[in-house]
């Protein structure tokens, strides 16, 4: 079955559920293609032009196009920013529900009207993987057909800038935190296993005392998620993912946006940038990656030790340093 197809059928589904989630408009970009195609071999058999000649056609198509005059582009912008902010907004309650605890946790799971067992969550987690792996595969696709149709890499130039804007889904930090959320789930409820085969190729690995997440997709789609902090260089703790997808220390994201840890994140100036890919404006959507925090404690528990006693230290000698500088300032000193 070719892909659209198979994504058609995969979004009825969804569509047919109680909350249904937005999808590519696979279909409708490729009728806009197929149009574009006609339209511009039509005009080249017309001009007499050799249409294997990818000069002659890349400069004819922006000005008969109907792809290139704004049609193709804006809407898959607007169909991927759907596409996130709902994975986002659903990945985000779901892992908020595991982790939730007392009171707060009888309350969600009964205004959710959900059942509070692991075999709901581990469900919940696998459509959300699967949804997030359509979507980008799909758009892969279709930016990949639009060169081929223009003979040009503006849908690679787009899928860059795409990024850049944090509307890659594969991009999200909350990607990371459903591997680890299944991994976490996987390892204190081993009787949920076979619940979980999408995952199976899901894990925590740890080369030469470096650790990532790596997960086998379909579509030869590998995930490989580099958990060494790139301004301590160690292993990440208590890990933060800011808006571009790039993990840190929670105290080293700090340093790096010139803030204190009292202060947190959210104060940075919008103009301070990712250490790794220098974007700016990223600290203030910083998502503190609690699933993964648990599962890099378990895994590495010497480690994790050792981290918190010294970073407790730090911790209160910025708090220390803060409030010391805060009552100066009171007393006008």
């Amino acid at each position: 079955m070719k892909f659209c197809k198979k994504y058609e059928e995969y979004m009825q589904e969804q569509n047919q559920k109680e909350l249904p989630l937005p999808g590519v408009g696979f279909k409708k970009l490729k009728k806009i293609l197929k149009k574009c195609r006609r339209d511009l071999h039509s005009h080249n058999d017309h001009e007499m032009l050799n249409l294997h000649d990818p000069h002659q056609i890349s400069a004819n198509c922006p000005h008969l196009c109907p792809v290139c005059d704004g049609t193709f582009f804006p809407s898959l912008l607007n169909e991927m920013s759907a596409v996130v902010g709902s994975f986002n907004e659903r990945a985000q309650k779901l892992l908020d529900l595991h982790l939730a605890s007392g009171f707060r946790k009888c309350f969600m799971w009964f205004t959710d009207k959900l059942h509070g067992n692991h075999v709901a969550l581990i469900q919940e987690c696998k459509d959300l993987v699967m949804y997030a792996i359509f979507n980008a595969v799909a758009m892969r696709k279709i930016l990949k057909k639009y060169d081929k149709i223009h003979y040009s890499k503006q849908g690679q130039a787009f899928k860059s800038q795409a990024q850049s804007m944090h509307l890659e889904i594969l991009q999200s930090p909350w990607l990371c935190e459903l591997m680890a959320f299944h991994i976490n789930m996987r390892e204190t409820k081993p009787q949920q296993r076979k619940a979980s085969a999408l995952f199976d190729g899901c894990s925590l690995v740890i080369n030469e005392g470096k650790p990532s997440l790596h997960c086998e997709l379909f579509d030869s789609i590998n995930l490989d998620i580099d958990l060494t902090c790139s301004v301590c260089l160690d292993t990440v703790f208590d890990p933060v993912a800011l808006t571009c997808g790039h993990i840190y220390c929670y105290m080293c994201a700090c340093k790096a946006a010139s803030v204190t840890i009292v202060d947190g994140l959210k104060a940075a100036d919008r103009k301070e940038k990712c250490p790794l890919c220098r974007n700016a404006g990223l600290y203030e959507g910083a998502v503190h990656l609690d699933e993964l925090n648990v599962l890099l404690s378990r895994s590495c528990p010497e480690y994790w030790e050792e981290r918190l006693q010294a970073e407790r230290v730090e911790r209160i000698q910025q708090a220390k340093e803060h409030w010391e500088s805060q009552c100066r300032a009171f007393m006008g000193v």
